[in-house]
């Protein structure tokens, strides 16, 4: 039997239940401001409702032609509006704060939680997600919950006051006022359903926009090496072309009800003054009548307001609920600093009988087996795709084993806590993050609170001190975007000046020289010679003629070793790693004067902070 469709009110993410939960969630810390908020919107609705009474006194006195009591009413109509000015002044000021404290808070709590996920996890999505969520959805938070505490405390006290001032001075009258309620809610209800969809389809639209705006940028070299320029701005017209159709679209149904308020508030109003006139002709009180005129018109905005409030809470509800997916889900990598730290001794590392696969039926290691001695080299190499990059992933459990162990010292690596695990790893690989800041900040990353000396000391150590002082800026020396501020080589050597720093017992290289000339090969081998020395290191390399001098190389292919022994061991076995060896020592041979599969990463050299050797 087929299941029974599951109710709106059991979606998490529904309407009401997360009105409800942002409520709970936010209310608590910040009521002290609320009821502060709350206050001075009732007293600014008061002194709307008084300004409305008073017009009919006015007028009254007026008739009776008593002018001291129109002054006197008119001095406490300027005092009634400047209190109604600082009041209105006051919660709009609390209001703001409130929302900027909720804002920042689930920023950082957005950000907190995506550093709680693995590395598969982002592999699956773009950055560009991240933003708009980070950004649009911490955003409509603040939006939903200014939404509802406005139309509570000033929309609607406003018009219960300018309600009770209507009813005080004709109930016929307001009755024939607010008879166009209840058609104007019904109809109202219809819109809501359609700017849901269309709210959904303008968020991931703009995070579409993202999406091509920054792989445009980062990729600026590709796009202007392959002429992209057209493609790219084709695609990002068509992604901005969906939002604008979609937002046109929403304007239209989002003021849909502008039309049918005025169209039932002009009938309203019609009613009223033929009504009230007709009293009025007839002898009745001008003053009362006035008066209710007065507080009719001044309660259409905020009436119009609340008739907007669902259909403006579900446009914001988007954005509040792709944020709260996020946070909501389970974390892929949990925190696990309760576990033991991990304890070296050696840093003896033992791979036994590992398997791997990123996807079912996929597998990227099978059944793998090895030991990286302490103080010893440990290369893989083979050909792409074979699984070495996995290796060194699962080590820094970016992913967990499907089947196997691996074990430093005897101890299980999934039984410690990662952040010990990491902390005495360092990573140094072929493609180099730097972050948009100093030379001497990308360096002190390694080990943050680290001196001066300290750095400089790493700096020396990786071959890098000397091009970083020919800078106009030394260490200060902005890096730019990734690091586009310098070469390749000069990217490589400031990462393995971090790793010094870091001072891990553990070193991983993946390909670290691979995207080098040859002549910044010769300063990274060289800082790479110095950073391996006593520690236990694992390196993967296209090169073979940079881990000749290792003590084990394994050959991977397929997801599996097929050969291991040193150097001249491998060779004169003439397998597989001699294959290899013979095809890139003919490749050279045939390109003379480069190194195998060498390339150039240089930066623009019209970049003002572009200096030194590469």
């Amino acid at each position: 039997m087929a299941p029974f469709p599951r109710k709106i009110t059991d979606d998490p993410y529904g309407a009401a239940i997360l009105i409800r939960r942002l409520i709970s969630e936010q209310a608590p810390l910040y009521w002290r401001r609320y009821v502060s908020a709350l206050t001075l919107m009732a007293v600014s609705a008061a002194t709307t409702a008084a300004t409305s009474y008073l017009v009919g006194q006015v007028i009254n006195q007026a008739v009776n032609r008593d002018l001291s009591a129109i002054a006197f009413l008119s001095v406490v109509m300027v005092v009634l509006l400047v209190i109604g000015g600082f009041a209105t002044y006051g919660h709009s000021v609390i209001m703001a704060r409130i929302s900027n404290a909720i804002l920042a808070s689930n920023q950082r709590r957005l950000f907190a939680k995506l550093m709680c996920e693995s590395i598969g996890f982002f592999a699956k999505r773009h950055s560009s997600e991240f933003l708009a969520r980070l950004t649009a959805g911490a955003k409509s938070i603040t939006d939903v919950l200014n939404t509802l505490v406005n139309a509570v405390g000033r929309d609607l006290l406003t018009l219960l006051g300018l309600i009770g001032v209507m009813v005080y001075q004709d109930p016929v009258l307001s009755f024939i006022g607010l008879i166009v309620v209840p058609p104007a809610m019904l109809i109202l209800r219809k819109l809501v359903k359609r700017i849901k969809g269309l709210a959904l389809r303008q968020f991931t639209g703009t995070a579409d926009i993202l999406e091509t705006m920054q792989e445009s940028l980062q990729g600026i070299r590709t796009v202007k090496a392959f002429t992209l320029e057209q493609t790219m701005r084709e695609r990002i017209d068509s992604n901005i072309a969906v939002v604008e159709q979609t937002s046109n679209k929403m304007a239209r149904v989002a003021n849909r009800s502008t039309p049918l308020m005025e169209t039932l508030g002009g009938l309203a109003i019609a009613g009223c003054l033929f009504y009230g006139g007709s009293k009025v002709a007839q002898g009745a009180e001008a003053g009362a009548f006035l008066s209710f005129v007065t507080a009719f018109l001044m309660a259409t905005q905020p009436a119009k307001r609340l008739a907007r409030l669902n259909i403006d809470l579900n446009s914001q509800l988007v954005g509040a609920r792709m944020l709260l997916e996020v946070v909501d889900s389970p974390a892929s990598e949990q925190l696990d600093d309760d576990k033991p730290a991990l304890q070296l001794t050696e840093a003896r590392i033992e791979v036994s009988d590992v398997s791997f696969a990123y996807r079912e039926a996929e597998t990227v290691l099978n059944h793998v087996s090895f030991v990286a001695a302490p103080g010893t080299v440990t290369a893989l190499v083979g050909p792409s795709g074979g699984g070495k990059s996995t290796v060194l992933a699962l080590l820094l459990r970016f992913y967990e084993v499907t089947q196997g162990e691996i074990r430093i010292d005897g101890q299980a690596i999934d039984a410690v806590s990662r952040s010990s695990l990491r902390s005495q790893t360092a990573l140094v690989g072929q493609d180099v993050y730097l972050f948009r800041d100093s030379v001497r900040n990308n360096i002190a990353f390694g080990r943050p609170g680290a001196s001066d000396e300290e750095i400089i000391a790493a700096a020396k150590a990786a071959c890098a001190h000397d091009f970083i002082t020919a800078f106009p800026s030394g260490y200060d020396t902005p890096v730019g975007e990734h690091g586009t501020q310098l070469s390749g080589g000069q990217r490589q050597r400031i990462s393995l000046a971090r790793a010094f720093l870091k001072d891990a017992p553990i070193i991983l290289l993946d390909e670290a020289t691979a995207a080098l000339d040859s002549e910044s090969e010769k300063q990274v081998q060289i800082a790479i010679e110095h950073l391996c020395r006593n520690r236990t290191t694992i390196m993967i390399a296209h090169r073979l003629h940079t881990i000749a001098h290792a003590d084990t190389i394994l050959v991977v292919e397929g997801g599996a070793i097929v050969e291991r022994g040193q150097h001249e061991e491998l060779l004169a076995r003439n397998g597989r790693y001699a294959s290899f060896y013979r095809l890139q020592h003919f490749n050279a041979q045939k390109t003379p004067g480069t190194t195998t599969d060498a390339a150039t990463d240089d930066p623009d050299p019209s970049l003002p902070q572009r200096a030194g050797s590469s």
